[in-house]
């Protein structure tokens, strides 16, 4: 598993598809063969610990909290091979840069976001972090009301489906959002 180049590995996809799963199982396999680990996270994801990455089943990892993009550049250690970046939908645009850097000087970059906002549009930086990788892996959730795959997420506000005019970005888990199929996927105007 050691790598002889620098990448960028996108893992999108819906709230609930297991996309923090997914980068943790990366992480601690970069871990086993030996690679130094650093991951980051946007600050203002708290919902479960301030210093890790957790997944909603409840596996872990250390983090580093952010605000910027920038502080990755301060807080990287210089022998780190592998950098993990947890939530980039909340990252600012130059995430997009800093993970090119990283790349182009050897070190592996695993990113996992949301693809899309509740919306069902493109979300931050992700698209174009995606169209820059070497990878892209898109996960999918189980629709909640149909049970299908879903590949999009649902906000809830009072039990109905968010209007799009509401805010984007509202950091929360399962009491205001929810895996949805494309036809079950509501966004009243």
């Amino acid at each position: 598993m050691r790598h002889t180049h620098g990448s960028i590995e996108v893992i999108c996809g819906s709230m609930f598809s297991g996309k923090t799963d997914e980068l943790i199982r990366r992480l601690v396999r970069a871990k086993i063969a030996k690679q130094k680990v650093q991951v980051f996270k946007p600050a203002i994801d708290v919902r479960y610990a301030v210093e890790k990455v957790t997944s909603h089943a409840g596996a872990d990892f250390d983090a580093v909290p952010i605000g910027k993009s920038a502080e990755i550049k301060s807080k990287l250690e210089p022998d780190t091979t592998v950098v993990g970046i947890d939530e980039a939908q909340f990252m600012d645009a130059e995430i997009v840069d800093i993970a090119q850097q990283l790349a182009e000087r050897g070190v592996r970059v695993l990113v996992a976001g949301l693809d899309m906002d509740f919306r069902g549009e493109p979300f931050g930086p992700m698209p174009i972090l995606m169209s820059k990788a070497e990878r892209v892996d898109k996960l999918h959730a189980i629709c909640m009301v149909c049970g299908d795959e879903a590949s999009r997420t649902q906000r809830l506000v009072n039990g109905k489906p968010a209007r799009y005019d509401d805010p984007v970005v509202i950091v929360g888990a399962s009491e205001l959002y929810e895996a949805r199929c494309r036809i079950h996927h509501e966004v009243p105007r």
